[in-house]
């Protein structure tokens, strides 16, 4: 199973690169590099094992890709951090009430400046 986790992991950072590097052609303003950064968080989060029926598998697989995201938007990284961090405690705490509750927050705070981002 842990073998499984680090496969998904490698695969999303490999995705998340792919997206960065196609990311980084063509002219590029403010609100593409945002959007840019939102797909890269899409295409991360959507990598992994099935959040429905592997929470916590997931919320693990989340982790070390998020930690690879990296925008000067601030208030977009913070949202990841958060997130990140959310997805890391509920991982840590097996699900834990209160962690459910971060994730769910951390992921709806990120939906408001990436719409559908989590989803």
């Amino acid at each position: 199973m842990r073998l499984v986790r680090t496969q998904l992991a490698v695969g999303s950072v490999a995705v998340l690169a792919c997206g960065l590097a196609l990311g980084a052609c063509g002219s590029s303003g403010p609100s593409q590099a945002l959007s840019r950064t939102c797909e890269n968080v899409s295409a991360v989060l959507a990598n992994g094992p099935d959040p429905g029926s592997d929470p916590v598998g997931y919320a693990e697989a989340q982790v070390l890709p998020l930690k690879q995201v990296h925008t000067t938007d601030h208030d977009l990284q913070t949202a990841i951090d958060v997130l990140d961090s959310a997805y890391d405690e509920y991982f840590t705490t097996d699900g834990s009430t209160a962690s459910s509750t971060a994730v769910k927050t951390a992921a709806d705070k990120l939906d408001a400046i990436c719409p559908g981002a989590t989803s």
